[in-house]
């Protein structure tokens, strides 16, 4: 695919003194020695949230997952949509050499028991943590243990299994969690752009971040609910209730590099989304059939596509115009004046959390709770989309009615998918493997779009039309491993087969 990147950094300005003018073997522009951990604070938090939501989880993870579809008259996406082989290297690169490096070198100048730099060093284990579950989860077993020690001259790090990387990650954030906090020193709010150096609501990001490792594995043999159900009702234990997120106010919508990663994308003769992003009918169907408010607020028009369906010069429809000649809604990243609060880049948000304590409970058997934690996530999504009414848990379709705990996480899971459609698109593509919600329902479009059209399945999400066959009439599961991740490392795997080959806590049946 061609490709825009969008610059994810912060500049670091260092003051260069007089007297080392006349010293040769040093570069005056570039940063030798970092003075503090927090100078890496904010570039490093820029780009794991802007690659979340750039161009390979952005796009790959809202394709996949059907808010979108390739347009009919244009053919960027076509290979996302036909289940084509990706290896989503740009964002894979971007987040070990960016994101991750940086998290590393916070935590080395940020010694865990020294109370002037503790916090520093408890933002950027956290962040470390939350990264490589995100990473570890999109590709499966990756390098980890010895990732990121060319250092110490492992230049060919061995590729951990994702148990046993997981194993470590809940190690790590049980002793992160078990730091004592009490005389640490705030950090400086001007360094950290999702919290504002308020380390309390750092504390409550570790917290629910413990939970997300746990519900990731509910499909394995290890995850026990009971002790999860412990842990959220536990005293000591504090949650996220303010999500993690790059702030609106950040971009400038108005000058090239400056926008939100979405925006970059259509802006500045780019347009991908005006050309190239249409609503998928999986998704754009189940909002306008259901009368959510949140459909207008994230497409401009009620008609979706068929997903995959992009080759198609028939009348699907039977009403005299041809597929490719229908006006389909488009995304609200398109337009210019998209409200500002579509800009916030969401590293974990408050309706997620609020929807995984949902389904601890409904496994629990606890309908009551679990309707309370869901009710809490369906409005803190409305009230991101700045929606005040409510009325679609209390009479509309979203209405908590589970009394079993297959159709409980069911309502929450798809509530989950309507939620993070503009925030959070990666994500989706991750629960919706782990829970296999929305399900899929095997119809064959093509052979007879009248009928697929007129009885489409509300809810559920399609195989591609063009892409059917590639995978079996199986959805995607993981992209490929980077071709160099491959070639550079002697200890590395072979290539995956396709991108349906799912990864080690994806065991629930289903496609």
């Amino acid at each position: 695919m061609k490709k825009i990147l969008f610059t994810l950094f912060v500049p670091l300005a260092i003051a260069v003194g007089c007297s080392d003018y006349l010293d040769v073997n040093h570069n005056p522009d570039v940063i030798e020695e970092i003075p503090s951990p927090k100078v890496l604070l904010p570039s490093a938090e820029l780009n794991v949230a802007g690659n979340l939501m750039g161009w390979h989880f952005g796009f790959g993870g809202g394709y996949w997952v059907q808010y979108w579809t390739q347009s009919y008259n244009a053919s960027q996406f076509k290979s996302l949509c036909e289940y084509l082989p990706q290896d989503f290297n740009i964002a894979y690169n971007a987040i070990l050499t960016g994101a991750l490096s940086n998290f590393k070198r916070i935590t080395e100048l940020a010694p865990k028991d020294d109370p002037t730099l503790q916090s520093y060093y408890f933002i950027g284990e956290a962040l470390s943590i939350f990264t490589w579950q995100i990473v570890t989860d999109v590709w499966g077993d990756i390098p980890y243990l010895e990732a990121l020690r060319g250092n110490e001259l492992l230049l060919n790090p061995k590729f951990d299994k994702q148990e046993d990387i997981y194993a470590d990650l809940n190690s790590r954030i049980d002793a992160l969690l078990a730091l004592d906090l009490s005389d640490a020193a705030a950090p400086d709010g001007k360094y950290d752009i999702i919290y504002g150096g308020d380390i309390d609501k750092w504390y409550a990001f570790a917290g629910a971040l413990k939970l997300k490792l746990a519900l990731r594995l509910s499909e394995t043999s290890g995850y026990n609910n009971a002790d999860v159900l412990a842990y959220i009702k536990d005293a000591n234990t504090a949650l996220l209730t303010s999500s993690a997120k790059v702030a609106a106010g950040t971009w400038s919508d108005g000058e090239e590099g400056k926008r939100h990663p979405m925006r970059e994308f259509q802006q500045g003769g780019a347009n991908y989304f005006s050309q190239n992003v249409i609503a998928c009918k999986s998704f754009l169907d189940y909002l306008t059939v259901n009368n959510d408010p949140r459909a207008a607020k994230l497409f401009s028009g009620t008609r979706g596509a068929f997903f995959g369906d992009f080759d198609s010069n028939g009348d699907s429809d039977g009403n005299g115009t041809a597929d490719d000649k229908e006006t389909y809604a488009t995304s609200a990243f398109q337009a210019a004046t998209a409200p500002a609060i579509y800009m916030d880049l969401m590293v974990m948000s408050n309706w997620e959390v609020n929807f995984y304590i949902a389904e601890v409970y409904a496994r629990a058997g606890d309908f009551g709770n679990a309707k309370k934690y869901y009710d809490a996530g369906v409005t803190a999504s409305l009230a991101q989309q700045g929606i005040t009414a409510t009325d679609i848990i209390k009479t509309g379709y979203a209405v908590f009615t589970a009394t079993a705990q297959e159709a409980a996480i069911k309502q929450i899971a798809m509530q989950k998918w309507v939620a993070n459609c503009n925030y959070q698109h990666i994500e989706s593509f991750l629960e919706r493997n782990r829970t296999k919600y929305p399900a899929v329902n095997d119809i064959d479009i093509k052979s007879n779009r009248l009928t697929a059209w007129a009885n489409f399945p509300v809810g559920d999400l399609t195989i591609s039309v063009n892409g059917r066959a590639l995978l079996n009439a199986q959805l995607p599961a993981s992209p490929q491993y980077p071709a160099s991740v491959l070639t550079r490392n002697s200890n590395a795997p072979g290539q995956k087969a396709d991108v349906a080959q799912k990864v080690w806590w994806n065991q629930k049946a289903g496609k």
